[in-house]
């Protein structure tokens, strides 16, 4: 399966009249000399209709973003669902498919660019030891209670990669090695919205909670870095308090986002080697992101670059998330009931635990 591909094949039966978009013509097949003259130009025809509309929706959730300081994430998230029709037959198909997977895989391999290994060793024993048990322990909680909640093991590891790692970008990463079924992309949206909406509570309510226990600005930081869900929300959170918080909360948080290089590598190989056939494909965007945490470990990446990448990976996340959200509908999202949101709510609150209690005992 392509990135042009769609997952709901069953749905889209009607695909092949790429027409069907209002007041906009069908093209005749690109001819084979066309091709040849122009590699890709066949593609792109294919995909612009689709990639313009997630870019326009993504634009649309960054203004409201920034105009009502709210997540961006869910504005493109809830945006995209209103524009569901787009993915049900037509012109925009295959470029809504081709974001959801291809321009996906390129915002995650882009977010290596925040990373240096001085970052993550600076931080010192105690913060490394309790982000790696957090992250790990928080999957596992995800898997064990996914059984006697009748969910899928795959949201069980989904749900505690997102809360664990770095929220809707994680739950995107760990999407894209595990195995499709019919839920697949309604699992991924669950996952995101629900993350988004836990991050930004945690984003009001821990820095209260620091405050009120006295921690001072390092264990704030760690506190605070080791818990929120989003980075955004992370750096909101934690300067908040002080400089030096923010800053700390900050270096904390970009070590769980270094994590999601081994876990989604780890998933993708157990996948790949399970049953029923199930084969993952190949992470190759996970090489993009250790070769850019590597190059910009060695100082190589001039800051102007890695200002660009970043903007661009973010970009390229929220216009994934503008697709995913266009792939799915309220429907979908209303059938299953509570239990994938108490999943959620559950490892919130034992990273939540863990991370204040380890703060308390040894910070």
């Amino acid at each position: 399966m392509t990135d042009l591909d769609t997952d709901a094949a069953a749905a889209h039966q009607l695909f092949a009249s790429l027409g069907a978009m209002e007041g906009v013509p069908a093209h005749a097949p690109a001819t084979a000399t066309a091709k040849t003259r122009v590699p890709g130009l066949a593609t792109l025809r294919r995909v612009y209709p689709g990639l313009l509309a997630a870019g326009i929706i993504g634009l649309s959730a960054a203004w409201l973003s920034q105009h009502y300081q709210a997540p961006v994430m869910l504005f493109a998230l809830l945006i995209g669902m209103a524009f569901h029709f787009l993915h049900e037959e037509g012109r925009c198909v295959a470029g809504i498919e081709f974001a959801s997977k291809a321009v996906l895989r390129l915002g995650v391999a882009l977010l290596g660019a925040r990373i240096t290994a001085s970052q993550i060793f600076g931080l010192g024993v105690m913060p490394i030891a309790t982000v790696l048990v957090g992250v790990c322990s928080t999957i596992g909680l995800g898997l064990a209670l996914s059984r006697p909640l009748r969910l899928s093991r795959s949201f069980g590891v989904l749900s505690g990669g997102s809360v664990g790692i770095c929220g809707a970008s994680a739950a995107l990463a760990l999407a894209s090695v595990l195995p499709r079924t019919r839920e697949s992309e309604r699992d991924t949206i669950l996952a995101v919205v629900t993350v988004t909406a836990l991050s930004t509570v945690a984003m009001i309510t821990y820095p209260m909670l620091a405050t009120l226990l006295g921690l001072d600005h390092a264990r704030a930081g760690v506190f605070l870095g080791g818990t929120i869900h989003d980075v955004a929300q992370v750096v909101g959170a934690g300067y908040t308090i002080s400089p030096q918080t923010g800053d700390i909360a900050t270096y904390v948080k970009l070590l769980r986002v270094t994590l999601l290089l081994p876990v989604v590598f780890a998933i993708a190989v157990v996948v790949g080697r399970g049953g029923a056939g199930v084969k993952a494909p190949i992470p190759w965007f996970l090489l993009g992101f250790a070769g850019l945490v590597a190059i910009n470990s060695l100082g190589l990446l001039a800051k102007p670059v890695g200002d660009a990448a970043n903007d661009l990976s973010r970009a390229c996340l929220i216009a994934a998330i503008a697709a995913l959200g266009m792939k799915t509908s309220f429907k979908d999202l209303v059938v299953v009931g509570w239990r994938p949101v108490g999943l959620m709510v559950a490892e919130t609150l034992w990273i939540g635990a863990l991370v204040l209690g380890s703060v308390l005992l040894f910070g």
